[in-house]
């Protein structure tokens, strides 16, 4: 594995998202001195909190699988994801409806879900599932090691047994046509295959190795933090600061300085000069490379996922038949995918993910008020409609929206709405998200493993890239992933075999903290 030379004791992370907050943890276990410059008041990334009046709303993902993943990052600083976020379990991880007004709990407990499907569906789809998940938890297996959890140099290093195995369980088909080997009935492929729209592939072009993503969702587990998805990044900048970080907020990086190959030093809007030994940069690829100089050369440009329009609204009652996530399918279903990422349409019939964490955690709104998360995928800025185009579009589709809700069953939903934020394409490009699209770059075979656009920059010796847009990928499981490779590439530390440090649970005082906290620059980081 390629390492950054030379020097790298005091290493600058660019970005307090999650993928920036588990490199600085990563790399701290590793005896780093750390700086992480974050242009926002507080940690969080896209995994943000804003306040829509008495309501605290996460204002980007809101499923969290494979928290392990995160235990790692704590544990790299001697400390425990435990010990700051409360983790709830989601029993069911979903709840589906369809068209046909069929309705579906998802349970990752395999005798739950095969009872689950048995009454949906009939003893053989159950049969089916079963099998379904023995290949699911075979494929998790064969790439999480190997093709996952792995800093690329080279296409060759593909060529491991691994890959064998991966051919062997028909990881290189595609996902639709494996998902219906194992289930006949359509409403059942679904709830397997929609997560390829995470890696931005129609199910029927995806490669059926994407289905590790439904393993994720369907087997190992769905969780929800106590005081929302905002909760982790918060609880990963506390450990940050208690293992010595020096975490700078509000602060906006202006350019970096370089010389002979390297960069030596980070000058922030401020004037304020951070000299380094190495930088992590966990923006927006764009971003990164201008702030680099340079980009890698790529025979065609970087496709990007489709975006998604979100309506958070703060409402005065709520609905019996939602679970805490649940997902509305349309009765469309490739002609959704062809409208998404090829005719740039926005959905005619459109499947929704409806969420509400108010369901596991009350305190997120007044007494008697809930929470609801409405995200409808939409084609990115690249095959839909422009970014300004969504200022006029963005109102009217909220009540396309909101008419569909009602139409679907959530009676009087307009009416009970008290606070509201709308967020669309424009949003998210205002924010310096190619294509408008907070999805990043798609999971198209191009895309993907070695071909996904390098962790290490041609040119810069010091220079790492972590978040979506780099290896491994777009979810949370996968940028905490993107960051630890990033702190590996600066140390050479990978795995299990990373130096942590001393457990320093014992010099705990009884509030929890640490006796002695290093100096947190900036604004206190909002709740």
């Amino acid at each position: 594995m390629r390492t950054v030379p030379g020097p790298t004791e005091h290493v600058v992370v660019l970005g307090a998202g999650l993928s920036g907050l588990a490199c600085a943890l990563h790399l701290l276990g590793a005896g780093r001195r750390v700086t992480l410059v974050e242009r926002d008041a507080g940690p969080g990334g896209r995994a943000g909190r804003v306040r829509l009046g008495p309501y605290g709303v996460d204002t980007g993902p809101t499923v969290l699988t494979m928290p392990h993943l995160a235990d790692e990052a704590f544990a790299a600083v001697g400390d425990s994801l435990a010990r700051h976020v409360e983790l709830m379990p989601l029993h069911p991880a979903y709840r589906a409806r369809f068209a046909d007004g069929s309705a579906l709990d998802v349970h990752t407990d395999g005798a739950a879900m095969e009872e689950e499907v048995r009454r949906f569906a009939g003893p053989a789809e159950a049969a089916g599932y079963r099998d379904l998940r023995d290949w699911l938890e075979r494929l998790y297996r064969a790439q999480m090691g190997r093709f996952i959890d792995a800093n690329f140099d080279s296409p060759l290093q593909l060529v491991s047994p691994d890959l064998a195995r991966l051919a062997a369980l028909g990881g290189f088909g595609r996902l639709d046509r494996r998902i219906g080997r194992f289930l006949g009935d359509e409403r059942l492929r679904r709830i397997f295959s929609f997560q390829a729209l995470y890696a931005g592939v129609a199910p029927a072009r995806a490669l059926a190795a994407y289905a590790v993503i439904a393993y994720m969702d369907t087997v190992a587990g769905v969780w929800f933090p106590r005081g929302g998805m905002h909760a982790l990044p918060r609880g990963m900048a506390d450990a940050a600061a208690e293992a010595g970080a020096d975490l700078r907020w509000s602060s906006e990086v202006a350019s970096l300085e370089r010389s002979a190959g390297r960069v030596r030093a980070v000058r922030l809007a401020s004037g304020e000069r951070i000299a380094c030994d190495a930088v992590v940069l966990t923006c927006e690829l764009p971003t990164a490379y201008r702030l680099l100089g340079r980009a890698p050369r790529r025979p065609v440009p970087l496709r990007h996922s489709p975006s998604a329009v979100i309506l958070h609204a703060g409402t005065d009652r709520t609905w019996p038949g939602l679970a805490h996530h649940t997902l509305s399918f349309g009765a469309a279903w490739e002609s959704t995918f062809d409208e998404l990422t090829r005719t740039g349409a926005l959905m005619s019939d459109p499947s929704l993910l409806i969420t509400r964490p108010t369901t596991h955690d009350p305190e997120l709104a007044p007494p008697g008020r809930h929470l609801h998360y409405v995200l409808a995928p939409c084609p990115n800025t690249d095959v839909g409609p422009s970014a300004p185009a969504w200022r006029d579009l963005g109102p009217r589709y909220r009540d396309r929206l909101v008419a569909e809700l009602e139409r679907r069953g959530l009676t009087g939903f307009g009416a009970s709405v008290r606070e509201e934020m709308l967020v669309t394409p424009l949003d998210w490009a205002a924010q310096g998200h190619a294509a408008g699209s907070p999805f990043s770059v798609s999971h198209t075979f191009a895309q993907t493993g070695p071909f996904r656009p390098r962790n290490l920059v041609r040119g810069v010796d010091n220079a790492v890239l972590a978040g979506c847009g780099t290896t491994p990928g777009v979810g949370v499981p996968t940028v905490l992933v993107s960051g630890k490779l990033a702190a590996s590439r600066v140390t050479g530390v990978t795995g299990a075999t990373a130096r942590r440090r001393p457990s320093r649970a014992h010099a705990l005082p009884p509030t929890g903290r640490a006796a002695s906290a290093p100096t947190v620059r900036g604004t206190d980081v909002p709740s």
